[in-house]
């Protein structure tokens, strides 16, 4: 099992994005013929004809969901893309003939360090031998069939991975990049422009001359569908009935609290006497008096005032031995608190200087000196800042080898065991303001003793703060009542607002939407309620919450499939149209301007200097990003003056001043190699999003989950 515990922390990639994949080939197929398969019948997704499965696709949900940790519909939606790509590749690989035979298999293998370094599959000179490798598998087969299972997966990744390789290959094999391509990138990046300019910002037309109408908005609309067309969505508005702990609860869990302060006496009905029942300032035995009282199990670590409640720190921290503090509040909790020990000047504060050499523990790789020459690198460093103690700070900066050295050397508080245990017996020892040179495994260190504080260790009885079934009882018929109500009256927002409940609105909700504004959280049962078909424009429903309270629901419109309204994409389609308004508008008034001096002067403006601009960096200072205004800059002969071009922020004049063009160099090779490194990296994502895009994709999620 060790092995897969490897493969798990080093293959995480291959694990998750393509390991719990659709591929039924393994690595015991490659070598003994056999293959892996499962008949689950209905699709949860049909990919270009192509099913994936629902039952294989749950497996591999409640897998994520239990790894690590996230929601039904986070590991869904996560296990959802892994399909797709899985599927989608696999049958790239199908229709090309691609697989992945032994040596694509050893290939990948030999290249994991798991593997690599682990000795039973090393020879005898100490290297990994693929045989040993496949016997162990063997092995693992005949004797731990549901460890054999378990690498299955793994093996299936590797396999998708070989396949991906090949696949990624052939694609990158046909991007190439010539040395004119490569002489293109040099001059894009080294090519200079001084120019001056103008801005006549979009602003300067007021907003009563531009005016744009519904009509000229759904001719927009027309013109550009692609961009605005909708999936099917649903608007809910909602009132949150929230299950909180009233004034009177919270008042009923104080007095709870202060009864177990002092010792008490009561009357035994089984036995007819009186027993003594001790309190918490005088119990012997507070370990069992805690697991009797308390919902916290009592924590035996020391702690530091930094980590006592804020408000109340400064008493808890200032108990005498035995003397108790409580009841009191802290965040959703009442505590009451004894102090039973404390621990004087055990939490420490230190600052450091470490002169590693090479050869030591963690040694950076660039440390070169010698073990004696770091210590004479340290003691010239100790008389140093022994000579000026405040300036240990900027010392450390300038010197120490640590990863503290940006902060001054700075190591925070720490107490017994975190630190070596030779740095830590100086701290200890030493009074507070204490220079000293001490040497462990990563070096030698000179330490200022910065702070020394206690550390207590305290005794607490700890009640939650819940709401009480009196309450929880109220907050039930509150909501019921608002749902009946509503129902009754066909009026919800009336009635909400009747009775001053906040209500919520929910607009564009998709059909896989999970978490809710407004504080409730992941409520993905009254999404997929919203998109039932059973459920009627204007529904309504109470929801009982998994985190405590209700939500009372209303479905307040459904969404078809098709093109955005007018009302749905106004404020942006208005935006577009404003600003094509405002730049028709500036040319008119402006163009016939033809130098940066009358124009400046006609816009109460200033001509304004840029210098050094390259076409890669499409940035004007003062302007913002302004690609096509430095393109047309290079278009420009020297000293040649333009027309107003539309940017970004507003319209420019620009007059060249010079161009700088960079001296051409003989050989561009270095230009070609970023551009494919480039190339390729785009390529790893680009070529799947493609297919994706092309992909005839049914999504049945909803359906399931």
């Amino acid at each position: 099992m060790a092995i897969l515990g490897q493969i798990r922390q080093r293959s995480i990639f291959l694990i998750l994005v393509i390991g719990m994949a659709l591929f039924a080939f393994v690595i015991s197929g490659v070598f003994d013929g056999s293959s892996n398969g499962g008949a689950p019948t209905d699709p949860i997704a049909v990919v270009n004809d192509e099913d994936i499965e629902v039952d294989f696709f749950r497996q591999l949900v409640e897998q994520t969901e239990r790894s690590y940790g996230v929601s039904t519909l986070q590991a869904v939606n996560t296990v959802w893309e892994q399909s797709l790509r899985s599927l989608i590749l696999d049958q790239q690989y199908d229709y090309l003939g691609i697989d992945a035979g032994k040596d694509q298999i050893e290939q990948i293998i030999s290249s994991n360090d798991g593997f690599l370094n682990d000795p039973r599959f090393q020879n005898e000179a100490g290297f990994f031998d693929f045989g040993r490798f496949t016997d162990f598998i063997a092995t693992m087969k005949a004797e731990n069939p549901t460890a054999f299972e378990q690498w299955k997966f793994q093996e299936a990744s590797m396999i998708a991975l070989a396949k991906e390789n090949i696949y990624l290959n052939l694609i990158r094999s046909s991007s190439s990049f010539t040395q004119q391509e490569g002489k293109m990138a040099y001059h894009l990046e080294n090519d200079k422009v001084n120019m001056e300019y103008v801005q006549i910002p979009y602003d300067i037309v007021s907003d009563e001359e531009i005016q744009v109408s519904d009509a000229e908005i759904k001719k927009y609309i027309a013109n550009n569908k692609a961009d605005y067309m909708n999936e099917a969505y649903r608007h809910i508005q909602y009132v949150f009935f929230a299950e909180e702990a009233s004034p009177e609860d919270e008042a009923r869990l104080y007095d709870e609290l202060e009864a177990l302060l002092d010792q008490k006496v009561e009357y035994n009905e089984v036995s007819k006497l009186t027993d003594t029942i001790e309190g918490f300032k005088t119990t012997k035995n507070l370990t069992d008096f805690i697991d009797r009282y308390s919902e916290q199990a009592f924590d035996s670590v020391y702690k530091a005032k930094g980590s006592l409640p804020g408000e109340y720190a400064e008493v808890i921290f200032g108990l005498e031995e035995n003397e108790v503090f409580g009841p009191y509040k802290d965040n959703d909790s009442y505590k009451i608190s004894k102090l039973i020990d404390r621990k004087r000047n055990a939490n420490i504060r230190a600052s450091h200087i470490l002169i590693a050499y090479e050869g030591a523990q963690r040694a950076n790789s660039t440390v070169s000196r010698t073990k004696a020459e770091a210590r004479r690198v340290a003691n010239r460093l100790l008389r140093t800042a022994r000579r000026n103690p405040d300036g240990f700070a900027d010392l450390a900066k300038e010197n120490s080898d640590g990863p503290s050295a940006q902060i001054g050397g700075d190591l925070g508080f720490f107490r017994e065991g975190v630190m070596a245990p030779e740095f830590f017996e100086f701290a200890n020892k030493n009074r507070v303001g204490r220079i000293g040179l001490v040497e462990t495994d990563f070096g030698y260190h000179i330490i200022r003793v910065e702070d020394k504080q206690d550390l207590v260790l305290l005794a607490e009885v700890v009640k939650a703060i819940v709401p009480s079934d009196e309450t929880s009882n109220i907050v039930f018929r509150e909501a019921t009542q608002l749902e009946v109500d509503s129902k009754n009256n066909k009026d919800f927002v009336a009635t909400a607002e009747k009775n001053d409940y906040e209500l919520i609105p929910v607009r564009n909700l998709s059909p896989m939407d999970e978490l809710l504004p407004g504080g409730i959280g992941r409520q993905r049962a009254i999404v997929q309620w919203a998109f039932n078909e059973d459920t009627a424009l204007g529904a309504i429903r109470k929801f009982s919450l998994p985190q405590g309270g209700y939500a009372v629901v209303q479905l307040s419109k459904i969404g078809k499939p098709g093109v955005k309204s007018v009302e749905e994409v106004r404020t942006q389609v208005t935006t577009l149209l404003e600003k094509e308004k405002r730049a028709a508008s500036i040319q008119e008034k402006f163009a016939s301007y033809d130098t940066l001096e009358a124009l400046a002067e006609a816009v109460e403006g200033k001509i304004q200097t840029a210098s050094a601009i390259t076409q890669k960096n499409a940035t004007l200072v003062g302007a913002g990003n302004e690609p096509y205004v430095i393109g047309a800059a290079f278009a420009l002969k020297d000293g040649a003056t333009s027309d107003l071009i539309v940017g970004n922020r507003g319209l420019y004049k620009i007059k060249v001043v010079n161009k700088e063009i960079a001296i051409d160099i003989s050989n561009y090779s270095a230009y070609q190699s970023t551009l494919r490194n480039e190339e390729y990296r785009r390529i790893n994502t680009s070529v799947y999003e493609a297919l994706k895009s092309a992909a005839s994709i049914e999504d049945n999620r909803a359906l399931y989950y």
